[in-house]
């Protein structure tokens, strides 16, 4: 599901919002997350899951064109791991 998908479908569960108004609470939630993990934080929505960042510490790597040995630098990833109401529904 795309974005304008899910904007879509929320239009069609609430007509008594027009299609801009939940555009921007979409907007609103998504930067509310990106900036919460932006500063290290941990999302939980109950019964969907959490979201959170995890460091990758620095190590070795291989160039895989050339084969040489780089150095990777120290990098935060973003992680997301499902809840339980979430597993169960999807595994039904």
């Amino acid at each position: 599901m795309t974005k304008s998908e899910l904007i879509r479908r929320l239009t069609e569960k609430m007509p008594e919002y027009s299609r801009q108004q939940i555009e921007l609470i979409t907007h609103c939630l998504f930067d509310a997350i990106v900036k919460a993990l932006e500063k290290g934080g941990r999302i939980e929505l109950r019964g969907f899951g959490s979201f959170f960042v995890k460091c990758r510490e620095p190590r070795l790597g291989c160039d895989p064109r050339s084969g040489k040995s780089i150095r990777v630098d120290t990098r935060y990833i973003p992680f997301f791991r499902a809840g339980k109401l979430l597993l169960e529904s999807v595994n039904q």
